[in-house]
């Protein structure tokens, strides 16, 4: 894993972490709903590539 990703990831938490407590403060909980939403639907498509690729070295590795 590069570390490039893990400060990508970072990053993407703290804007939807500040995005979501303005939208909070500002009465728009929906909105707030769906910056959070959208921050996981981007971070999970970065992660799911070496998850199936964990998931292909543990098969190879127990060969199954």
């Amino acid at each position: 894993m590069e570390v490039n990703l893990i400060f990508k990831i970072a990053a993407v938490g703290i804007l939807v972490t500040i995005l979501g407590q303005v939208l909070k403060h500002s009465g728009r909980e929906e909105h707030a709903f769906l910056i959070s939403l959208a921050g996981l639907i981007i971070v999970m498509s970065w992660i799911l590539p070496y998850i199936f690729e964990l998931f292909e070295s543990m098969q190879t590795f127990f060969a199954l």
